[in-house]
């Protein structure tokens, strides 16, 4: 059985900025706000170092004022956006086993 390592993060769109590491997505969230982030700005993922993977879905995602009505973020553009920042961020991690 695998254990699979992923990072929380929530990545602010327009900044180009993220804070991840969180044991929930919302204090990322919260994090990024104090820094003086628009919460629509602000949305959430897991990222796995191991093959620096993605996933699209948190509980800080679902916001029906920006037509996002689920935990993944359904506008290809932002998943897009959220993978790019984070990828410039904290990609590039290569574990020496696998």
């Amino acid at each position: 059985m695998s254990l699979r390592v992923y990072i929380k993060v929530a990545v602010d769109i327009e900044k180009g900025i993220l804070a991840g590491g969180g044991e929930k997505h919302a204090y990322c969230e919260a994090a990024l706000l104090e820094d003086g982030s628009r919460q629509r700005d602000i949305w959430g993922a897991d990222w796995t170092p191991f093959d620096q993977s993605i996933a699209y879905e948190s509980i800080i995602n679902i916001r029906s004022s920006q037509n996002n009505r689920s935990m993944l973020i359904q506008d290809p553009a932002i998943q897009e956006r959220v993978k790019k920042i984070t990828q410039e961020l904290i990609g590039g991690y290569e574990p020496e086993f696998r």
